[in-house]
Protein backbone atom coordinates (compact mmCIF):
# COMPACT_ATOMS: atom_id res chain seq x y z
CA UNK A 1 0.00 0.00 0.00
CA UNK A 2 1.20 3.49 -0.83
CA UNK A 3 0.47 7.02 0.26
CA UNK A 4 1.53 10.56 -0.61
CA UNK A 5 3.34 12.50 2.10
CA UNK A 6 3.29 16.27 1.60
CA UNK A 7 5.13 18.89 3.61
CA UNK A 8 3.10 21.97 2.71
CA UNK A 9 3.92 25.63 2.37
CA UNK A 10 6.01 25.80 -0.80
CA UNK A 11 4.88 28.09 -3.63
CA UNK A 12 5.00 26.20 -6.94
CA UNK A 13 7.29 27.76 -9.55
CA UNK A 14 8.35 26.48 -12.96
CA UNK A 15 6.85 24.51 -15.87
CA UNK A 16 4.50 21.51 -15.95
CA UNK A 17 3.80 19.57 -19.14
CA UNK A 18 0.33 18.08 -19.46
CA UNK A 19 -0.24 14.47 -20.52
CA UNK A 20 -2.84 13.09 -22.91
CA UNK A 21 -6.49 13.26 -21.90
CA UNK A 22 -7.64 10.36 -19.73
CA UNK A 23 -11.27 10.65 -20.83
CA UNK A 24 -10.29 10.64 -24.50
CA UNK A 25 -7.82 7.77 -24.18
CA UNK A 26 -10.24 5.38 -22.45
CA UNK A 27 -12.72 5.85 -25.31
CA UNK A 28 -10.20 5.78 -28.17
CA UNK A 29 -8.45 2.59 -27.00
CA UNK A 30 -11.63 0.47 -27.24
CA UNK A 31 -12.42 2.18 -30.55
CA UNK A 32 -9.22 0.70 -32.01
CA UNK A 33 -11.06 -2.65 -32.06
CA UNK A 34 -12.98 -1.36 -35.08
CA UNK A 35 -9.87 -0.90 -37.25
CA UNK A 36 -9.04 -3.47 -39.93
CA UNK A 37 -5.40 -2.57 -39.50
CA UNK A 38 -2.87 -1.28 -37.00
CA UNK A 39 -3.51 1.83 -34.88
CA UNK A 40 -0.67 3.84 -33.37
CA UNK A 41 -1.76 6.14 -30.56
CA UNK A 42 0.50 8.95 -29.40
CA UNK A 43 0.29 11.14 -26.29
CA UNK A 44 -1.35 8.29 -24.38
CA UNK A 45 -1.33 9.05 -20.62
CA UNK A 46 0.58 6.50 -18.53
CA UNK A 47 -2.19 6.00 -15.95
CA UNK A 48 -3.93 3.02 -14.39
CA UNK A 49 -7.21 3.32 -16.31
CA UNK A 50 -5.28 3.20 -19.58
CA UNK A 51 -3.25 0.22 -18.38
CA UNK A 52 -6.43 -1.70 -17.57
CA UNK A 53 -7.98 -0.83 -20.95
CA UNK A 54 -4.88 -2.14 -22.74
CA UNK A 55 -4.86 -5.30 -20.62
CA UNK A 56 -8.49 -5.91 -21.63
CA UNK A 57 -7.52 -5.65 -25.30
CA UNK A 58 -4.60 -8.01 -24.84
CA UNK A 59 -6.74 -10.53 -22.93
CA UNK A 60 -9.21 -10.53 -25.80
CA UNK A 61 -6.50 -11.36 -28.32
CA UNK A 62 -5.25 -7.99 -29.56
CA UNK A 63 -1.53 -7.40 -30.05
CA UNK A 64 -0.53 -4.42 -27.92
CA UNK A 65 2.98 -2.97 -28.13
CA UNK A 66 4.45 -0.13 -26.10
CA UNK A 67 6.58 1.84 -28.58
CA UNK A 68 7.60 4.30 -25.87
CA UNK A 69 6.16 5.53 -22.58
CA UNK A 70 3.29 7.38 -24.26
CA UNK A 71 2.98 5.69 -27.68
CA UNK A 72 0.97 2.48 -28.12
CA UNK A 73 0.56 0.22 -31.15
CA UNK A 74 -2.67 -1.80 -31.27
CA UNK A 75 -3.52 -4.58 -33.72
CA UNK A 76 -7.05 -5.83 -32.99
CA UNK A 77 -7.50 -7.98 -36.08
CA UNK A 78 -7.10 -11.21 -34.09
CA UNK A 79 -9.90 -10.49 -31.62
CA UNK A 80 -12.59 -13.15 -32.11
CA UNK A 81 -14.45 -13.10 -28.81
CA UNK A 82 -16.87 -10.31 -27.87
CA UNK A 83 -16.63 -10.99 -24.11
CA UNK A 84 -14.57 -8.68 -21.88
CA UNK A 85 -12.90 -10.36 -18.85
CA UNK A 86 -15.11 -9.71 -15.82
CA UNK A 87 -12.59 -8.64 -13.17
CA UNK A 88 -10.78 -6.25 -15.49
CA UNK A 89 -13.94 -4.59 -16.75
CA UNK A 90 -15.50 -4.02 -13.33
CA UNK A 91 -12.46 -2.05 -12.11
CA UNK A 92 -12.96 0.98 -14.38
CA UNK A 93 -15.99 2.99 -15.45
CA UNK A 94 -14.84 3.29 -19.06
CA UNK A 95 -15.10 -0.47 -19.61
CA UNK A 96 -18.61 0.15 -20.90
CA UNK A 97 -17.14 1.61 -24.11
CA UNK A 98 -16.32 -1.95 -25.10
CA UNK A 99 -20.08 -2.50 -25.39
CA UNK A 100 -20.37 -0.07 -28.28
CA UNK A 101 -17.25 -1.18 -30.11
CA UNK A 102 -17.87 -4.92 -29.80
CA UNK A 103 -21.51 -4.53 -30.78
CA UNK A 104 -20.40 -2.58 -33.85
CA UNK A 105 -17.77 -5.17 -34.81
CA UNK A 106 -19.50 -8.46 -33.91
CA UNK A 107 -23.19 -7.56 -33.40
CA UNK A 108 -22.60 -8.98 -29.93
CA UNK A 109 -21.00 -7.73 -26.71
CA UNK A 110 -20.76 -9.00 -23.15
CA UNK A 111 -19.20 -6.74 -20.51
CA UNK A 112 -19.59 -6.49 -16.74
CA UNK A 113 -21.40 -3.58 -15.14
CA UNK A 114 -18.84 -0.75 -14.89
CA UNK A 115 -16.79 0.22 -11.84
CA UNK A 116 -14.73 3.38 -11.27
CA UNK A 117 -15.26 6.16 -8.73
CA UNK A 118 -18.27 5.96 -6.41
CA UNK A 119 -20.06 9.18 -7.31
CA UNK A 120 -23.63 8.15 -6.65
CA UNK A 121 -26.22 6.91 -9.11
CA UNK A 122 -24.61 6.55 -12.55
CA UNK A 123 -27.01 4.34 -14.53
CA UNK A 124 -26.36 3.08 -18.06
CA UNK A 125 -29.99 3.33 -19.15
CA UNK A 126 -29.21 5.90 -21.84
CA UNK A 127 -26.52 3.60 -23.25
CA UNK A 128 -28.98 0.72 -23.45
CA UNK A 129 -31.59 3.00 -25.00
CA UNK A 130 -29.17 3.78 -27.83
CA UNK A 131 -28.35 0.14 -28.47
CA UNK A 132 -32.06 -0.75 -28.54
CA UNK A 133 -32.81 2.07 -30.97
CA UNK A 134 -30.12 0.73 -33.29
CA UNK A 135 -31.76 -2.70 -33.25
CA UNK A 136 -30.05 -4.57 -30.40
CA UNK A 137 -31.49 -6.49 -27.46
CA UNK A 138 -30.05 -6.36 -23.95
CA UNK A 139 -29.95 -8.86 -21.09
CA UNK A 140 -28.37 -8.12 -17.68
CA UNK A 141 -27.54 -11.22 -15.64
CA UNK A 142 -24.97 -12.08 -12.97
CA UNK A 143 -23.41 -8.61 -13.18
CA UNK A 144 -22.88 -8.84 -16.95
CA UNK A 145 -24.48 -6.78 -19.71
CA UNK A 146 -25.02 -8.82 -22.88
CA UNK A 147 -26.12 -7.13 -26.09
CA UNK A 148 -26.98 -8.85 -29.37
CA UNK A 149 -28.37 -7.79 -32.72
CA UNK A 150 -29.11 -9.56 -35.98
CA UNK A 151 -28.48 -6.29 -37.80
CA UNK A 152 -27.94 -2.70 -36.69
CA UNK A 153 -29.80 0.06 -38.54
CA UNK A 154 -29.18 3.81 -38.45
CA UNK A 155 -31.80 5.76 -36.53
CA UNK A 156 -32.55 8.96 -34.65
CA UNK A 157 -31.75 9.00 -30.93
CA UNK A 158 -32.69 11.70 -28.44
CA UNK A 159 -30.89 11.60 -25.07
CA UNK A 160 -33.23 12.22 -22.13
CA UNK A 161 -30.34 14.02 -20.43
CA UNK A 162 -26.89 15.11 -21.53
CA UNK A 163 -24.57 12.15 -21.01
CA UNK A 164 -20.97 11.86 -22.10
CA UNK A 165 -20.74 8.08 -21.77
CA UNK A 166 -23.90 7.31 -23.74
CA UNK A 167 -22.97 9.81 -26.46
CA UNK A 168 -19.62 8.07 -26.91
CA UNK A 169 -21.14 4.59 -26.86
CA UNK A 170 -23.75 5.58 -29.43
CA UNK A 171 -21.01 6.92 -31.72
CA UNK A 172 -19.02 3.71 -31.36
CA UNK A 173 -22.03 1.48 -31.99
CA UNK A 174 -23.34 3.48 -34.97
CA UNK A 175 -20.12 4.13 -36.88
CA UNK A 176 -20.48 1.03 -39.12
CA UNK A 177 -24.26 0.53 -39.25
CA UNK A 178 -26.34 0.88 -42.41
CA UNK A 179 -27.77 4.35 -42.90
CA UNK A 180 -27.66 7.60 -40.96
CA UNK A 181 -27.75 7.87 -37.16
CA UNK A 182 -28.58 11.23 -35.61
CA UNK A 183 -27.82 11.88 -31.94
CA UNK A 184 -29.77 14.76 -30.42
CA UNK A 185 -29.07 16.45 -27.07
CA UNK A 186 -25.57 14.98 -27.35
CA UNK A 187 -22.74 15.85 -24.97
CA UNK A 188 -20.15 18.31 -26.32
CA UNK A 189 -16.98 17.67 -24.28
CA UNK A 190 -13.56 17.97 -25.99
CA UNK A 191 -12.91 14.23 -25.67
CA UNK A 192 -16.08 13.52 -27.68
CA UNK A 193 -14.64 15.66 -30.46
CA UNK A 194 -11.34 13.82 -30.10
CA UNK A 195 -13.02 10.42 -30.46
CA UNK A 196 -14.88 11.63 -33.56
CA UNK A 197 -11.62 12.90 -35.06
CA UNK A 198 -9.96 9.54 -34.34
CA UNK A 199 -12.80 7.59 -35.95
CA UNK A 200 -12.84 9.94 -38.94
CA UNK A 201 -9.09 9.40 -39.37
CA UNK A 202 -9.93 5.70 -39.77
CA UNK A 203 -12.51 6.47 -42.47
CA UNK A 204 -15.67 7.13 -40.45
CA UNK A 205 -18.20 9.77 -41.48
CA UNK A 206 -19.08 11.71 -38.33
CA UNK A 207 -20.27 15.33 -38.38
CA UNK A 208 -21.28 17.74 -35.63
CA UNK A 209 -19.16 16.44 -32.74
CA UNK A 210 -18.84 19.30 -30.26
CA UNK A 211 -22.45 20.39 -30.90
CA UNK A 212 -25.68 18.95 -29.51
CA UNK A 213 -26.51 17.18 -32.78
CA UNK A 214 -24.09 14.54 -34.10
CA UNK A 215 -24.69 12.83 -37.45
CA UNK A 216 -23.06 9.48 -38.17
CA UNK A 217 -23.29 7.97 -41.62
CA UNK A 218 -22.29 4.33 -41.38
CA UNK A 219 -19.31 3.04 -43.37
CA UNK A 220 -18.41 -0.53 -44.32
CA UNK A 221 -14.78 -0.48 -43.23
CA UNK A 222 -12.46 1.37 -40.89
CA UNK A 223 -8.72 1.31 -41.48
CA UNK A 224 -5.74 1.59 -39.16
CA UNK A 225 -4.42 5.04 -38.36
CA UNK A 226 -1.82 7.09 -36.46
CA UNK A 227 -3.38 9.50 -34.00
CA UNK A 228 -2.29 11.82 -31.18
CA UNK A 229 -4.65 12.23 -28.21
CA UNK A 230 -5.52 15.75 -27.05
CA UNK A 231 -4.05 17.17 -23.81
CA UNK A 232 -5.97 16.56 -20.60
CA UNK A 233 -7.98 19.66 -19.66
CA UNK A 234 -8.71 18.35 -16.14
CA UNK A 235 -5.07 17.59 -15.39
CA UNK A 236 -4.21 21.08 -16.64
CA UNK A 237 -6.96 22.63 -14.54
CA UNK A 238 -5.77 20.75 -11.45
CA UNK A 239 -2.26 22.17 -11.76
CA UNK A 240 -3.66 25.63 -12.49
CA UNK A 241 -5.56 25.51 -9.20
CA UNK A 242 -2.52 24.11 -7.35
CA UNK A 243 -0.36 26.97 -8.63
CA UNK A 244 -2.97 29.53 -7.57
CA UNK A 245 -3.56 27.93 -4.16
CA UNK A 246 0.13 27.99 -3.25
CA UNK A 247 0.62 31.55 -4.51
CA UNK A 248 2.98 30.26 -7.17
CA UNK A 249 4.01 31.10 -10.72
CA UNK A 250 3.62 28.11 -13.05
CA UNK A 251 3.46 27.75 -16.82
CA UNK A 252 1.25 24.84 -17.87
CA UNK A 253 2.48 23.48 -21.22
CA UNK A 254 0.92 21.26 -23.90
CA UNK A 255 -2.64 22.53 -23.46
CA UNK A 256 -5.45 23.79 -25.67
CA UNK A 257 -6.37 27.10 -23.97
CA UNK A 258 -9.89 27.11 -25.41
CA UNK A 259 -10.63 23.83 -23.60
CA UNK A 260 -9.64 25.53 -20.33
CA UNK A 261 -11.93 28.56 -20.65
CA UNK A 262 -14.56 27.38 -18.11
CA UNK A 263 -11.74 26.89 -15.59
CA UNK A 264 -9.73 29.98 -16.48
CA UNK A 265 -12.74 32.29 -16.24
CA UNK A 266 -13.46 31.21 -12.66
CA UNK A 267 -9.83 31.63 -11.61
CA UNK A 268 -9.72 35.12 -13.11
CA UNK A 269 -12.92 35.99 -11.25
CA UNK A 270 -11.23 35.00 -7.99
CA UNK A 271 -8.24 37.20 -8.75
CA UNK A 272 -5.74 34.71 -10.15
CA UNK A 273 -3.39 36.02 -12.83
CA UNK A 274 -3.62 34.10 -16.14
CA UNK A 275 -1.72 34.62 -19.38
CA UNK A 276 -2.66 32.51 -22.42
CA UNK A 277 -0.28 31.52 -25.22
CA UNK A 278 -0.69 29.23 -28.24
CA UNK A 279 -0.27 25.96 -26.33
CA UNK A 280 0.36 27.02 -22.75
CA UNK A 281 -1.03 29.12 -19.91
CA UNK A 282 0.83 30.90 -17.12
CA UNK A 283 -0.74 31.00 -13.66
CA UNK A 284 0.36 33.67 -11.18
CA UNK A 285 -0.91 33.48 -7.62
CA UNK A 286 -2.26 36.75 -6.26
CA UNK A 287 -3.52 36.03 -2.74
CA UNK A 288 -5.89 36.73 -1.07
CA UNK A 289 -8.61 35.37 -3.36
CA UNK A 290 -12.20 36.49 -3.66
CA UNK A 291 -15.15 34.33 -2.71
CA UNK A 292 -17.08 32.79 -5.59
CA UNK A 293 -20.20 30.78 -6.41
CA UNK A 294 -20.06 28.05 -9.04
CA UNK A 295 -22.33 25.34 -10.42
CA UNK A 296 -21.11 22.32 -12.34
CA UNK A 297 -22.76 21.77 -15.71
CA UNK A 298 -22.16 19.83 -18.93
CA UNK A 299 -19.58 21.32 -21.30
CA UNK A 300 -19.12 24.21 -22.01
CA UNK A 301 -20.18 24.81 -18.42
CA UNK A 302 -17.93 24.37 -15.42
CA UNK A 303 -16.72 20.73 -15.32
CA UNK A 304 -17.73 18.52 -12.40
CA UNK A 305 -14.26 16.96 -12.52
CA UNK A 306 -12.81 20.31 -11.35
CA UNK A 307 -15.28 20.90 -8.51
CA UNK A 308 -13.29 19.30 -5.63
CA UNK A 309 -10.08 21.08 -6.63
CA UNK A 310 -11.85 24.46 -6.60
CA UNK A 311 -13.36 23.62 -3.22
CA UNK A 312 -9.85 23.19 -1.84
CA UNK A 313 -8.88 26.60 -3.22
CA UNK A 314 -12.05 28.27 -1.94
CA UNK A 315 -11.37 27.10 1.61
CA UNK A 316 -8.59 29.72 1.66
CA UNK A 317 -10.54 32.52 -0.05
CA UNK A 318 -12.15 35.52 1.61
CA UNK A 319 -15.80 35.22 2.58
CA UNK A 320 -18.49 32.67 1.82
CA UNK A 321 -18.48 30.60 -1.38
CA UNK A 322 -21.25 28.30 -2.60
CA UNK A 323 -20.74 25.26 -4.84
CA UNK A 324 -23.74 23.59 -6.48
CA UNK A 325 -23.11 20.14 -7.95
CA UNK A 326 -25.24 19.68 -11.06
CA UNK A 327 -23.91 16.32 -12.28
CA UNK A 328 -23.05 13.73 -9.59
CA UNK A 329 -24.96 13.45 -6.33
CA UNK A 330 -22.05 12.17 -4.23
CA UNK A 331 -19.28 14.47 -5.46
CA UNK A 332 -18.86 15.98 -1.96
CA UNK A 333 -17.44 12.82 -0.36
CA UNK A 334 -14.10 14.62 0.10
CA UNK A 335 -15.54 17.29 2.42
CA UNK A 336 -14.96 15.39 5.68
CA UNK A 337 -11.29 15.00 4.75
CA UNK A 338 -10.87 18.73 4.09
CA UNK A 339 -12.52 19.40 7.45
CA UNK A 340 -9.79 17.31 9.10
CA UNK A 341 -7.37 19.87 7.70
CA UNK A 342 -9.29 22.83 9.11
CA UNK A 343 -11.70 23.67 6.28
CA UNK A 344 -15.09 25.14 7.18
CA UNK A 345 -17.54 23.45 4.79
CA UNK A 346 -21.18 22.46 5.27
CA UNK A 347 -23.11 20.34 2.78
CA UNK A 348 -26.84 20.13 2.17
CA UNK A 349 -27.68 17.75 -0.66
CA UNK A 350 -26.00 19.02 -3.80
CA UNK A 351 -24.91 22.36 -2.27
CA UNK A 352 -21.73 23.06 -0.30
CA UNK A 353 -21.20 26.30 1.61
CA UNK A 354 -17.53 27.15 2.17
CA UNK A 355 -16.41 29.75 4.71
CA UNK A 356 -12.87 30.86 3.98
CA UNK A 357 -10.30 30.16 6.71
CA UNK A 358 -6.91 31.70 7.40
CA UNK A 359 -4.99 28.44 7.02
CA UNK A 360 -5.18 24.67 6.64
CA UNK A 361 -3.10 22.25 8.69
CA UNK A 362 -1.67 18.91 7.67
CA UNK A 363 -3.52 15.74 8.68
CA UNK A 364 -3.89 12.06 7.75
CA UNK A 365 -6.61 11.83 5.06
CA UNK A 366 -7.92 9.38 2.46
CA UNK A 367 -8.77 9.92 -1.20
CA UNK A 368 -12.40 8.91 -1.78
CA UNK A 369 -12.12 9.09 -5.56
CA UNK A 370 -9.92 10.44 -8.34
CA UNK A 371 -10.74 14.16 -8.19
CA UNK A 372 -11.23 14.11 -4.41
CA UNK A 373 -7.65 12.88 -4.19
CA UNK A 374 -6.47 15.76 -6.36
CA UNK A 375 -8.26 18.20 -4.05
CA UNK A 376 -6.49 16.74 -1.01
CA UNK A 377 -3.13 17.11 -2.73
CA UNK A 378 -3.89 20.79 -3.40
CA UNK A 379 -4.93 21.27 0.22
CA UNK A 380 -1.78 19.48 1.40
CA UNK A 381 0.43 21.72 -0.72
CA UNK A 382 -1.07 24.76 1.05
CA UNK A 383 -1.33 23.35 4.55
CA UNK A 384 0.99 24.02 7.46
CA UNK A 385 2.73 20.80 8.42
CA UNK A 386 2.58 17.29 6.99
CA UNK A 387 -0.37 15.77 5.13
CA UNK A 388 -0.50 12.03 4.49
CA UNK A 389 -2.93 10.86 1.80
CA UNK A 390 -3.94 7.21 1.64
CA UNK A 391 -5.81 5.29 -1.11
CA UNK A 392 -3.78 7.08 -3.76
CA UNK A 393 -4.63 4.39 -6.32
CA UNK A 394 -7.66 6.57 -7.03
CA UNK A 395 -5.37 9.47 -7.98
CA UNK A 396 -3.13 7.31 -10.13
CA UNK A 397 -6.14 6.21 -12.18
CA UNK A 398 -6.14 9.62 -13.84
CA UNK A 399 -2.90 11.56 -13.21
CA UNK A 400 0.41 10.59 -14.77
CA UNK A 401 3.50 11.05 -12.56
CA UNK A 402 1.71 13.56 -10.33
CA UNK A 403 4.26 13.58 -7.52
CA UNK A 404 7.15 13.84 -9.99
CA UNK A 405 5.56 16.77 -11.82
CA UNK A 406 4.84 18.59 -8.57
CA UNK A 407 8.37 18.04 -7.22
CA UNK A 408 9.74 19.57 -10.42
CA UNK A 409 8.02 22.87 -9.54
CA UNK A 410 9.07 22.91 -5.90
CA UNK A 411 6.53 20.79 -4.02
CA UNK A 412 7.72 18.64 -1.11
CA UNK A 413 5.75 15.49 -1.96
CA UNK A 414 6.86 11.88 -1.77
CA UNK A 415 5.21 8.54 -2.46
CA UNK A 416 5.88 6.06 0.32
CA UNK A 417 4.88 2.51 1.10
CA UNK A 418 3.28 1.74 4.42
CA UNK A 419 2.43 -1.64 5.98
CA UNK A 420 -1.11 -2.91 5.69
CA UNK A 421 -2.95 -4.12 8.79
CA UNK A 422 -2.25 -7.79 9.50
CA UNK A 423 -5.67 -9.01 8.36
CA UNK A 424 -5.46 -7.13 5.09
CA UNK A 425 -1.84 -8.19 4.54
CA UNK A 426 -2.84 -11.83 4.95
CA UNK A 427 -5.57 -11.41 2.34
CA UNK A 428 -3.29 -9.80 -0.25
Amino acid sequence: MEKFVINGGNALRGDITISGAKNAAVAIIPAAILAEGICVLENVPNINDVTVSLKILAAMGAEVRLLNKNTIQIDSRHIKDAVVPYEMARSIRASYYFLGTLLSKFNHAKVSMPGGCALGDRPIDQHLKCFKALGAETVIEHGMVEITAEKLIGTQIYFDKITVGATINAMLAAVKVDGLTILENAAKEPHIVDLANFLNSMGADIMGAGTDVIKIRGVKRLQGTNYSIIPDQIEAGTYMVAAAATGGDVTIKNVIPKHLEPISSKLVKMGVGIEEFDDSVRITGKKPYERMNLKTMPHPGFPTDMQPQFAALLTLSQGTSIITEGIYEERFRYVDELRRMGADISVDGKVAVIEGVAKLTGAPVKAADLRAGAALIIAGLCAKGVTEIEDIYHIERGYEDMALKLRAVGADIQKRRFPAPDALRAAL
